[in-house]
């Protein structure tokens, strides 16, 4: 702590929360006659497991008794983590109601110099992200679930505990729509500050590439705006830089002129993966010119879900006539004119919320058919074999970035990925598994399955040396691949808002540049 009496100490601190002096004078007796905070403040021996109880009574004395949920904290908080591998019990929830409680929140987590974790919607699959154990302390965004269009329809705002299902129902009946989450249940906040694909990222960009704004938090309470304007470094560094910074209150984000759309969900036996591989990477040479269009590929072992997507009604495009030869087992949804609600209505009806141990992972590749093959082969039978030991379910799935989706990037402002131009592909997968004793034995078909994506890719000159942040697993670096230059710069905001390095020594884990 800085030099000076612990009651002064005490006193500046109270003082900077705001508080009327019927609040803060029995705070600040309480404060001054702890021995224990004494001994902290002093540089002495003292215990974190006192100290942290101690900051959830500020918090709750600051905030009510609503907004803290102190220990025992009640289990369905701890389980809102969609990963079981992420329930973990803090000391305290907070559960700020507005910006000015992020704000507090955040000087009394300096204050006491306390471990926390930021939850939006808590669908990380890696452990700690957005949950931690005691003695900690989880800030849970929930409440700030905002959503508001401007009068001219032309910019949304969205606090970051929302919901993208509820984003693009409360965006339907104004006749746009936002690039954002593809999943209902998603929040709002990983989703963004990790780059954020969505189906028409191909003609619109990321949604990073899409912020106006962002209201921001920083380390010391200190509540400002990033944009094009005012920090505009800073701006720059939120869009897909992870939470590094500080926490968003509020995503400015321009709305899209997209509502009707077509699209189509086809299911295929395993025999035909290679030919929709080699289908797949011929509509990204072809037919991804056509920047309307998109394909969403999931291949699992036991079928593969082909998603045929235009952003725009229309009747069978051209666009798709590689998949068209290709005749499926089943047709999930019937080449029809819907909404983009339509669709992510759908798409939420197959993801399951049963509590189960997931993990994502990611890697990148140019457009090449064989490779595809290769890799998907490698995979097949190692996930396979797992399977047969653990139950564990796994996917193998392509997602197309056209180069128009990083010319958007780069015509609305440039972010921090440093994504080349050109056609390629990100690959990930979903691993879903039962067991913590079977973690490591099911995590290894991924991580196999990358370290081949390189070696093989290498071998062809395909592999492409980028990792997308919201795919990557907990043991991935993606700020490690946006290149030197972009790091450093990162590292530069980071130290220029965040000068005593908070979100790098006090958050509890995530994709954080001290760790790049």
């Amino acid at each position: 702590m800085q030099p000076g009496s612990m009651n002064d100490k005490v006193s500046g601190f109270v003082h900077a929360l705001g508080l009327p002096s019927s609040q803060a004078q029995p705070l600040t007796s309480k404060l001054e006659g702890d021995s224990n905070l004494a001994a902290f403040l002093s540089g002495d021996k003292y215990s974190q497991s006192l100290l942290v109880p101690l900051a959830c009574y500020v918090l709750q004395a600051c905030l009510g008794a609503d907004s803290v949920d102190t220990t025992p904290v009640d289990s369905t908080e701890v389980d809102a983590n969609w990963s079981e591998a992420c329930w973990n019990t803090p000391t305290c929830v907070i559960l700020p109601g507005s910006t000015q409680d992020v704000s507090k929140t955040l000087k009394i987590v300096t204050f006491f110099q306390i471990k926390f974790a930021v939850r939006s919607g808590g669908h990380s699959p890696n452990p700690g992200w957005s949950s931690i154990g005691q003695p900690g302390l989880l800030i849970d965004m929930q409440k700030l679930n905002q959503i508001t269009v401007s009068a001219d329809k032309k910019v949304v705002s969205l606090g970051p505990g929302g919901r993208w299902g509820d984003v693009y129902t409360a965006l339907d009946p104004y006749g746009v729509s936002v690039i954002g989450g593809r999943i209902p249940h998603v929040g709002v906040a990983g989703v963004i500050l990790g780059g954020g694909l969505f189906h028409f990222s191909g003609q619109y960009g990321l949604a990073a590439d899409n912020a106006k704004n962002f209201e921001i938090v920083l380390a010391d309470g200190t509540i400002t705006n990033a944009n094009a304007q005012q920090n505009s470094d800073l701006f720059w560094a939120l869009k897909g830089g992870g939470p590094n910074f500080g926490i968003v209150t509020r995503f400015d984000l321009y709305t899209i002129p997209v509502k009707n759309i077509w699209y189509q969900v086809a299911v295929y036996t395993p025999d035909q993966v290679p030919a929709i591989l080699e289908a797949f990477a011929q509509w990204q040479v072809n037919g991804a010119s056509d920047v309307k269009s998109t394909v969403a590929l999931i291949v699992g072992l036991d079928i593969t879900t082909i998603g045929l997507i235009y952003s725009e009604a229309a009747d069978k495009p051209a666009a798709f006539a590689p998949f068209y030869d290709i005749a499926p087992v089943a047709v999930a949804v019937p080449p029809q004119n819907g909404t983009v609600l339509s669709l992510t209505q759908i798409l939420g009806s197959t993801f399951s919320n049963d509590p189960m141990r997931h993990d994502y992972r990611g890697t990148s590749s140019k457009v090449d058919a064989k490779l595809y093959k290769d890799v998907y082969s490698f995979w097949r039978e190692q996930a396979l074999a797992v399977r047969n030991t653990t139950g564990a379910s796994q996917t193998f799935t392509l997602q197309p970035i056209p180069a128009n989706l990083v010319d958007q990037g780069n015509q609305k402002g440039g972010n921090p990925l440093g994504l080349p131009r050109q056609n390629f592909q990100w690959w990930t997968t979903l691993v879903d598994w039962t067991k913590a004793q079977d973690d490591a034995a099911v995590r290894a078909v991924s991580i196999a399955t990358t370290q081949k994506w390189q070696e093989l890719g290498t071998a062809r000159g395909s592999y492409v040396p980028f990792l997308f942040m919201n795919d990557a697993s907990r043991d991935q670096s993606p700020l490690a691949l946006y290149g030197s230059t972009n790091l450093a710069k990162l590292k530069a905001v980071s130290k220029k808002y965040d000068p005593s390095q908070v979100f790098q020594n006090l958050q509890n884990n995530g994709f954080l540049l001290s760790k790049a």
